[in-house]
């Protein structure tokens, strides 16, 4: 059954074509991934279907009593709620079933005889859906759900005024999914998670036995979870059957039929187009050539196949510091309270480290720490006073400035044409270049922020999570420029698949925390 048809829908968003006539339509249990890269539109497409955005033209239809779920990249909470209200939100209509049954059992204090076997009846069939719908066992489901993607270690008490943006996202996410609608749509849900989680997040994926949508960069991630591919580039949107790297097979085929295709054409109409141009004026021949030239007139062309532009990533290197580039004394990472034992550990030139565990075990923390931006719980950080440090900070909030301003504030002696330059070296074009930083997608802000810290002059690049909301395309080159980077690298990545081929070692916070992991 069709639980969602999309119908020639158009929109634009910026001044930027994002789809032209696109048409989808979602089948109960599919498991769809929406991939593209990044600026393509994924995000606003997911928005229209939700019915946050009007599209130009088209309709979207949902079929009846269908319940969608939606986690955008930029959700947000309420202030003054615990963690555990949140998820029992995600039951509220349940619990306004219990409220409506206490209500009966009171009502059957003053009641006549007449009128009680009709709330009896009522009562007995809300308890019936309550116990069906597993309400007596929600604490479980929560306890369950909150500890598969990591809640447990912060403290379902938590207020959430306290909590960081990326464990705003998994609140989000957690009660999205506990709400089991018929419609899961997530964007970039992996973003804040860690290797665990995103496990776990897998396996409910798989075996999840409604619909989904899902936006995701992470490939591991998409060929475990999904089994249909709808493709967006140059504002079209097609359809694949199987999981990314089936997707990709059959994408790259597709472009290379196309483009035999369009040379084998191009060659057809230079052969027609000289021999009109050499036949036209000769009586005997003129007929023949007005027939090459119906012939040409009525032909379909073949559009070339548009590459879209690829990210070049470089990060320059300043003078050469001492040999070791930071050493720590009895190091302790915390705020209120310690989050690890004490660490003697150093970090030498040239090294490339990349840092994993968990999340809430004091990764972020560690960099902060060591870069000297929050004070250690105890203990101390001996740096090398020749340190010019590029940070890549994994939460950064978006300004009202434009791309172009965004970087010309840092480096004003630039010229706009420098400015410009750098920025279309990251794949940004105009359109990305001339929008305000909070209105681009979370790939373009990254893309201009990274395009900053290549302006800098660095020996120590310190980058917390610098790929999430990254397409493949720009993964893949930030992974070269690391790797030929002739600094030092302090690296914070869930990705392993990232990082394996381009770090010396791996720290595990795990193997320093006071916490039980």
């Amino acid at each position: 059954m069709s639980i969602l048809t999309v119908t020639d829908l158009s929109c634009s968003f910026g001044g930027r074509r994002i789809l032209e006539g696109a048409s989808f339509r979602l089948l109960n249990g599919e498991h769809v991934g929406l991939v593209g890269a990044n600026g393509e539109g994924k995000s606003t497409f997911l928005k229209i279907i939700c019915g946050q955005l009007a599209p130009d033209a088209g309709k979207v239809e949902w079929a009846g009593r269908v319940s969608a779920g939606y986690l955008d990249q930029h959700s947000t909470l309420q202030k003054g709620q615990t963690i555990r209200d949140v998820l029992r939100g995600a039951f509220s209509e349940m619990f306004r079933m219990e409220e409506e049954m206490l209500a009966l059992y009171d009502r059957m204090g003053s009641c006549t005889e007449e009128e009680l076997p009709a709330l009896l009846d009522e009562v007995g069939e809300i308890q019936t859906i309550l116990e069906h719908s597993g309400f007596y066992t929600i604490d479980a489901r929560i306890e369950e759900f909150a500890n598969g993607l990591g809640l447990g270690e912060i403290g379902l008490d938590r207020d959430v005024d306290e909590l960081s943006g990326g464990q705003r996202s998994k609140v989000l996410l957690t009660k999205l999914l506990l709400q089991n609608p018929s419609i899961l749509i997530l964007d970039e849900p992996t973003n804040y998670l860690d290797e665990n989680h995103i496990r776990w997040l897998s396996d409910f994926l798989r075996n999840y036995e409604n619909a989904f949508i899902l936006v995701s960069h992470d490939i591991a991630f998409l060929n475990e979870t999904v089994n249909l591919i709808y493709h967006v580039e140059n504002a079209v949107l097609t359809r694949y059957v199987g999981n990314y790297d089936e997707f990709l097979k059959m994408y790259e085929l597709k472009k290379r039929q196309n483009e035999q295709a369009y040379e084998k054409q191009q060659k057809e109409i230079e052969s027609l187009e000289k021999f009109i141009a050499k036949n036209k004026a000769r009586a005997a021949t003129a007929a023949l050539a007005r027939s090459r030239q119906k012939r040409l007139d009525k032909m379909e062309l073949i559009d070339k196949t548009r590459e879209k532009a690829k990210p070049v990533f470089a990060f320059r290197s300043a003078r050469a510091p001492g040999r070791v580039i930071f050493e720590t004394k009895n190091l302790v990472l915390g705020y209120d309270s310690a989050l690890t034992k004490p660490l003697n550990i150093s970090l030498e030139r040239g090294q490339k480290v990349a840092v994993k565990g968990v999340n809430g075990l004091g990764k972020s923390t560690l960099l902060k720490t060591l870069l000297g931006i929050i004070p250690p719980f105890s203990g101390e950080v001996l740096r090398d006073e020749y340190l010019y440090v590029g940070y890549f900070e994994q939460e950064e909030s978006a300004s009202d400035r434009t791309a172009l301003e965004e970087v010309w504030n840092e480096y004003p002696s630039m010229t706009n044409g420098e400015v410009r330059a750098a920025l279309a070296k990251c794949a940004l074009t105009n359109e990305h270049i001339t929008s305000q930083m909070r209105v681009l997608s979370g790939g373009e802000n990254a893309k201009v922020r990274l395009c900053k810290l290549m302006l800098k002059d660095v020996n120590f690049l310190v980058l917390d999570e610098p790929t999430n909301h990254l397409d493949p395309d720009a993964k893949e080159e930030l992974a070269r420029a690391i790797r030929e980077f002739k600094g030092t690298v302090l690296l914070v990545c869930h990705e392993s698949e990232f990082y394996s081929g381009v770090v010396t070692d791996v720290w595990n916070v795990e193997d320093w925390t006071t916490k039980v992991v």
